[in-house]
């Protein structure tokens, strides 16, 4: 499939919003291995892109903007009635000439705003000339904005911004929109459909962030833990992954656990306690690909940069620090300034006076306290202790609205499930 997505746009500023919507629906198509091009006005630069725009496999394309060359003047022709300036249909040929070029090969045109604005008149004309030549193209029809309440009577080549094309879906970001968006284009409502804007959080990220996001999913599980710390028994990764396990066993909840594994101490041979970890994470119901350590990243065998762990935390949502022995803890504000959800050890004394004041949630690990260490025995099982620990956790977690709210702007409306479920079966009804 090949899929040209007509902008027109004379810029490509990220304070544009629209620039931005484009930017993430760009991300999608390459992510599917579709050949995608950008059809931009003729005097749009191109000498400064940047993010996704800079990726190779994106062709640019520039429409014709020039008559006789001369710079086409835009005009916001919102009226339903009245004049259009003198040259306005000698540019809307020149524009469906060239387009009719640009498009004879593709097979689906998204179009952001062509039919909606009223500056955009002579491109919604050249594009309904276009398609009479070129009747297998089909296309979505993107409004960004109100639907316009269709006048009574209006006019052409006015009546062409509430007129609707064949081979067309219409598209508006939130299903509230739908009832305005068929009776401004006098269509069925099963020709409208829903396509969200998407927030791409990973484009914000550090390339180490970024990296990471290569070998597991940051964005779409329910939870998503991160454990920070230098690799030693003493912190006991082996406790958070055994945790993590019992909320996926007794729980329908997708997690993932990323353990920011720092040099290791000499108590542990790195690779044996990391593989003990990981079966013990498994004995209790992870998969061996819900869990991953940094320093199993090559780029990242020098330790994972703090950075980068405080962007982590923006993305997870659950802390758990069963650590045995800490001063003071302050990856615990850390998680806790990010907005996670609080687990810590209640036996040590610097956690449980930390956790005490953010409201946090408590266990009991075995723990080193100030003269004597203590040694934790769990009855009927440690299997028992954490199932029901694990049934709290979720349980306050999903009555947290603000952690609802992350969890759900992350996942929701992340690129990855905007494309799964709502523009890829778009496409395929049209294409199919």
């Amino acid at each position: 499939m090949k899929v040209a997505i007509l902008t027109m746009f004379n810029g490509l500023d990220s304070s544009y919003s629209l620039v931005n919507v484009v930017a993430e629906q760009v991300r999608m198509l390459l992510d599917a291995n579709i050949e995608t091009r950008i059809l931009v006005s003729d005097i749009c630069p191109l000498n400064k892109l940047y993010g996704i725009f800079l990726d190779k496999r994106i062709k640019w394309v520039k429409v014709c903007n020039r008559l006789n060359g001369n710079q086409m003047h835009w005009k916001n022709y919102t009226q339903p009635e009245g004049e259009v300036h003198e040259t306005f249909f000698e540019e809307v040929d020149a524009i469906a000439e060239d387009l009719l070029i640009k498009l004879k090969d593709i097979d689906l045109c998204f179009m952001h705003d062509i039919h909606y604005q009223g500056w955009h008149l002579h491109h919604n004309i050249a594009i309904r000339k276009v398609q009479d030549r070129l009747p297998n193209l089909k296309f979505l029809a993107f409004t960004h904005s109100a639907p316009a309440t269709q006048p009574s009577n209006p006019k052409w080549p006015f009546s062409a911004r509430y007129t609707p094309m064949p081979n067309t879906l219409y598209i508006y970001p939130t299903q509230s929109g739908i009832p305005a968006l068929a009776k401004q284009y006098n269509v069925p409502e099963d020709r409208c459909k829903v396509v969200s804007n998407s927030l791409d959080l990973l484009s914000f990220a550090s390339d180490e962030v970024r990296l990471l996001a290569k070998h597991i999913d940051l964005l779409t599980p329910d939870i998503l833990v991160v454990y920070p710390g230098r690799l030693t028994g003493s912190k006991k990764f082996d406790k958070v992954a055994a945790l993590c396990g019992a909320i996926k066993k007794n729980h329908d909840k997708d997690i993932k656990v990323v353990f920011c594994d720092a040099f290791p101490n000499l108590d542990v041979t790195p690779e044996t306690y990391k593989n003990f970890v990981r079966s013990t994470g498994m004995s209790f119901g992870l998969r061996n690909d819900d869990l991953l350590f940094t320093s199993d990243i090559k780029e990242s065998l020098q330790g994972f940069p703090r950075k980068g762990v405080l962007e982590l935390f923006s993305l997870s949502n659950l802390f758990i620090c069963p650590s045995y022995s800490e001063s003071f803890g302050l990856t615990v504000l850390e998680a806790a300034s990010k907005g996670n959800f609080l687990v810590l050890n209640e036996q040590v004394p610097a956690l449980k006076e930390l956790g005490s004041n953010l409201n946090a949630y408590f266990m009991k690990w075995d723990a080193k306290n100030f003269g004597f260490n203590t040694r934790e025995t769990y009855l009927p099982s440690e299997e028992a202790y954490l199932t029901d620990h694990a049934k709290n956790i979720v349980k306050l977690m999903d009555s947290n609205q603000i952690l609802h709210a992350k969890k759900m702007a992350k996942k929701r409306y992340s690129p990855q499930w905007i494309w799964k479920n709502q523009l890829e079966p778009i496409m395929r009804t049209l294409t199919d």
